[in-house]
Parts: C-alpha cells; sequence; structure tokens
C-alpha cells in the first residue's frame, strides 16, 4: 500500500463510476497500472464492493429512525432468530450489536410514522424483545459512505 494505491481508494470512493481512464488521471497513472492496482485493492479485499447511492427523498424513505433494543435473552436460538429477522426486514439499512446498556442499534428507513409504526409491530410479532426504544432523526446533518484514510500505514517509497 503506498500513496498512490490511497489516492485511488479515496477517488473511488467519492465517485465508483469512474472510468479506469478518468481514475488514472486522477491519481496520475497511465490507464494500465492503474487497472493493475485496482484489481490488486480488489484482491486484497479493500474494496469491497461498488455501489449507487440512491436518493432517500425521491425514493419515498426520508424518515430515519435508530432503534435501540434492549432483551433478556442471548442464547444461540434468540440470537439467531433475531439476526434471521432484520436480515429480511429491508427497512433495516444498518444492524449493530452494541456494548453497553444497549444490546442492538438498528437503523431504518422508512416514509413516516405510521410506515415505522408498521415496521415496529412486525419487529415484535417476529421476536421477543425486553425493550424498544425508537429515535426520529429531526435532520441529517452529516452522512457519508466515505472511510477516512489518514489512518492508513503506508510505507514511504
Amino acid at each position: 500500500m503506498d500513496r498512490i494505491d490511497v489516492k485511488i481508494l479515496a477517488a473511488l470512493q467519492a465517485d465508483a463510476t469512474l472510468s479506469n481512464n478518468d481514475l488514472a488521471d486522477q491519481v496520475g497513472l497511465s490507464p494500465t497500472p492503474c487497472w493493475r492496482r485496482v484489481r490488486r485493492l480488489e484482491d486484497a479485499g479493500l474494496i469491497d464492493r461498488r455501489v449507487a447511492l440512491l436518493n432517500r427523498d425521491r425514493l419515498n424513505v426520508s424518515t430515519t429512525v435508530f432503534v435501540s433494543v434492549r432483551t433478556a435473552r442471548h442464547d444461540t436460538d434468540w440470537l439467531k432468530l433475531f439476526h434471521d429477522a432484520v436480515a429480511h426486514m429491508p427497512e433495516v439499512v444498518e444492524f449493530y450489536r452494541m456494548s453497553g446498556d444497549v444490546d442492538y442499534i438498528l437503523k431504518v428507513v422508512v416514509p413516516d410514522i405510521a410506515a415505522y409504526d408498521a415496521f415496529y409491530k412486525r419487529l415484535i410479532a417476529r421476536v421477543p424483545l425486553s425493550d424498544v426504544s425508537s429515535s426520529f432523526a429531526m435532520e441529517e446533518i452529516k452522512m457519508t459512505t466515505e472511510l477516512p484514510l489518514d489512518y492508513i500505514d503506508i510505507r514511504r517509497s
């Protein structure tokens, strides 16, 4: 990993639709070595996948709800039931097991409060939960899919 690789990662995070020629121009390489580097970054698992980011407002899912879940059960059967249920609910766009007072946090996107209520009822019908708390985002101040690249340990060339 060197500075050029970091430039490639940064450019692809900003715009994964860049052609290889445009990417090569941005990072100061000719197309063939650039293509080889991208392939190597993919093979190494540094580029996991390339996706399109969709406009949530235009797709009528502009309400974001952060759902905190506490459970009294931590056995394998319950965990599998919960994970499988959440994995099949398309409204859940992020799902984390936490340390501290809350066991899980889900990020849910829906059109409105009524749609969230329907989601909530489906969730509690599928999985026994001890405590569910929902917080509605009032304003999205920052949202990015770009990871910070300042922490990469690059070798000096």
